[in-house]
């Protein structure tokens, strides 16, 4: 009978891919947060609430911004309302529970933001929230 003397090999876990990955996800979400950002400083002056939500954007939400002459604003580019539903309709298609911010300015007529979430609605895409600023407290 014959007995093994010798020690199994060790497994040694490869730390040079996984280094790879974790900077490529870093710089995924460097980008990413880059890009939100960008949406955000758009020409936009969003209505004053006293009360709101938490600003910070949820990770893939879509912002569209509606100027004060009513344009609409993708991804940093103007789209009529047509090309917003072909946009919105290939997206729903994906993703079930899209989340969608509408940022309309103060100044825009309340119709254009109620066409805007029709839009929303015909494309099928229910998760819909407004961007609003905070009034600031005087103190």
């Amino acid at each position: 009978m014959k007995f093994q003397t010798s020690e199994p090999e060790s497994a040694d876990f490869p730390l040079a891919p996984m280094i790879d990955v974790v900077f490529l996800l870093l710089i995924f979400f460097i980008a990413t947060m880059q890009y939100a950002q960008k949406e955000r400083e758009l020409n936009v002056s969003v209505p004053v609430a006293e009360e709101g939500a938490d600003a910070r954007q949820t990770v893939g939400e879509i912002i569209v911004n509606v100027r004060d002459d009513g344009s609409v604003v993708v991804d940093s580019s103007e789209m009529t309302q047509d090309q917003l539903y072909e946009k919105l309709t290939r997206i729903a298609a994906v993703y079930k529970n899209q989340a969608i911010r509408i940022r309309g300015d103060g100044k825009v007529e309340y119709q254009k933001i109620v066409e805007i979430i029709d839009v929303c609605q015909k494309a099928g895409i229910p998760n819909i929230s407004f961007a609003t600023q905070v009034q600031k407290r005087r103190q």
